[in-house]
């Protein structure tokens, strides 16, 4: 399957559909924890999953590497896959290792990133590794061909280390021109922004499927984090609203649910675009509840 060419099908039928993601856990429990979930999440059918990278012990250490993880879901659950690869702390030969298990483990499908720094540290390419997503990419084309499909990052409010979005979409095309084929975007609550954004990467000549990352709100707390982490900007009145109920658990996941489902319903009718992929942080409840309001669930 090529998720590039089932999501253009899509576009064209106007058919739903959404797509997971998940991180390497850090102990043994929350891994069999994490198996669980996701057996139970591939009943809801989505188009693929993927999997955050983390080397298993390059920068913390983990129970399971992110191609074990990727080979279980593949192998064990019947799930179509895609496993991050990042530049961040890998030489050539640890890339190409990852692609080797990624491909034995029936992965076809690879999210190319640069990655974020290692904490405590400016970025810098490992001696040896790539500077730049678009290098990644091209690597993975010349070893494998047509092999993997790539998906590239999008960001329709900066990146943190830079925050020029024409200079940002220039580097989207050049990802998209060296072989990649989709790309997914950074969360983001603000619509309107995404939609303009989108346009504009239209007009600079993106033409491969867009698709937005949805990041659901099961907490105040994690909520104002990731908001001031990955710093977006959150419409005036949904800030009101999540103010006046943040002492109330319950209330946060309600008023969340309903924004984050009208603002795909706004997606999906302004921008035809039909596939959401959910940051579910490992957990279900949250974007099965968006789905569900959506519609989108199938027998």
């Amino acid at each position: 399957m090529k998720v590039s060419a089932v999501l253009q099908e899509n576009w064209k039928n106007e058919v739903t559909s959404f797509s997971f993601e998940y991180f390497v856990p850090k102990d043994a429990q929350a891994t069999q924890l994490l198996y669980d979930r996701i057996r139970h999440m591939s009943e809801l059918h989505p188009l693929f999953i993927d999997v955050t990278w983390n080397a298993g012990g390059a920068a913390r250490k983990t129970p399971i590497t992110t191609t074990e993880l990727i080979t279980k879901a593949s192998k064990s659950y019947n799930l179509e896959t895609c496993m991050h690869l990042t530049c961040t702390g890998m030489t050539e030969e640890a890339i190409d290792q990852a692609l080797l298990e990624a491909y034995n483990g029936g992965c076809r499908c690879i999210l190319a990133l640069r990655g974020d720094p290692i904490e405590g540290h400016d970025w810098e390419s490992s001696p040896g590794g790539f500077a730049y997503a678009k290098d990644l990419i091209k690597h993975i084309r010349k070893k494998y061909g047509d092999y993997f499909e790539i998906g590239v990052a999008g960001y329709p409010e900066g990146n943190g280390e830079q925050t020029d979005n024409e200079l940002l979409i220039d580097h989207l095309k050049e990802k998209l021109d060296a072989g990649g084929s989709f790309v997914i975007t950074q969360m983001f609550y603000d619509v309107d922004n995404f939609l303009k954004w989108v346009d504009r990467c239209r007009e600079k000549g993106v033409t491969a499927p867009i698709v937005p990352g949805i990041m659901p709100i099961t907490t105040y707390a994690s909520f104002v984090r990731r908001v001031k982490w990955c710093d977006i900007n959150v419409p005036a009145d949904f800030m009101h609203e999540m103010e006046l109920v943040k002492d109330d658990p319950a209330a946060v996941r309600q008023v969340g649910a309903e924004f984050m489902s009208s603002m795909c319903k706004t997606i999906m009718e302004k921008g035809h675009i039909y596939h959401m992929h959910f940051y579910t942080m490992n957990g279900e409840k949250s974007s099965r509840t968006i789905i569900e309001r959506l519609g989108m669930l199938r027998n």
